[in-house]
């Protein structure tokens, strides 16, 4: 014992001999279940690091006794859960999209699947939540150029949409009626397109655009203008425009016609992830 340390007269335990303003701090021995414990966990510590990968080396670092390996795991977990969706995954190769979508586990998967193929290959044209913008399509709305039904979607997804190197790829083109028509009835069938579904500068210009419309665009529009679906022409009565609304747009467009291209994504993914696809646009609310 040091000169400064002494026993306390009201525990009887040792000082340590530090004094504070006449305040002495107490050596009191640490709980034996505390030692015992500290004591534990160091054996333990050091038995993990032969059992497992620890010890870092300067290419690699210790394996383990136990060749315990984190990226094994991963592996075979990913193997299980493989393993666990492949009946699902024969299946959706095996049914219609119909079908798939009328069995509620088939559907809810191929969703799901679906869905994480969307964000993959299709968010750069038609946005993360399927909006769209101008020259792509809304996957939202009822709007569907070439048909919202679930194997319309299909075949849409499947061969693409003027997609030179598919010889199933859907086709049609809108003349440039700028080389066909004169500027005036160019003014003339805009301003009768746009009244069918909203307001225009000169309404004097509705009727001998409604004319110019007959001559030339019933063809594929229709008499009501309500589009073909089977040649892609879109609906002209509604308010939804691929390449903005009003007359001016809508000149632009009978002028010199934007033609969008998709491609065809059956190459690329395969015929289930295709469906996959198709059944998870369908559910977006806007399919037929």
């Amino acid at each position: 014992m040091s000169n400064n340390e002494h026993i306390d007269e009201v525990s009887g335990v040792s000082t340590t001999g530090h004094d504070w303003d006449g305040i002495r701090e107490l050596n009191t021995p640490l709980p034996r279940w505390w030692v015992v414990t500290f004591y534990v966990t160091i054996v333990w510590a050091i038995g993990y690091t032969i059992a497992y990968p620890a010890w870092p080396l300067l290419n690699s670092a210790t394996k383990g006794v136990l060749g315990y390996s984190s990226r094994n795991q991963v592996k075979n977990d990913l193997a299980v859960a493989e393993a666990a969706k492949g009946k699902y995954v024969e299946a959706v190769g095996s049914k219609s999209v119909s079908e798939i979508a009328a069995d509620d586990g088939l559907r809810e998967f191929a969703v799901a699947a679906g869905g994480a193929a969307f964000k993959v290959n299709c968010v750069q044209c038609h946005g993360s939540g399927a909006q769209g913008s101008k020259g792509f399509p809304n996957l939202n709305d009822d709007d569907w150029l070439w048909g919202g039904k679930a194997e319309q979607i299909q075949q849409t997804i499947t061969h693409g949409i003027r997609f030179a190197s598919d010889t199933d790829t859907r086709i049609s083109e809108m003349p440039a009626f700028g080389d066909i028509i004169t500027p005036d009835q160019i003014a003339q069938v805009s301003a009768y397109v746009a009244s069918l579904s909203g307001k225009v500068q000169d309404a004097s210009l509705i009727e001998p655009g409604a004319k110019v419309f007959a001559e030339n665009c019933v063809a594929c529009h229709g008499d009501n203008a309500k589009g073909n679906k089977e040649l892609g022409a879109p609906d002209l009565t509604d308010a939804i425009w691929l390449y903005g609304p009003g007359e001016t747009a809508i000149a632009a467009q009978v002028r010199a016609p934007k033609q969008g291209v998709m491609p065809a994504w059956i190459g690329r993914l395969g015929e289930t992830k295709v469906k996959e696809l198709a059944v998870y646009v369908h559910s977006l609310g806007g399919g037929e």
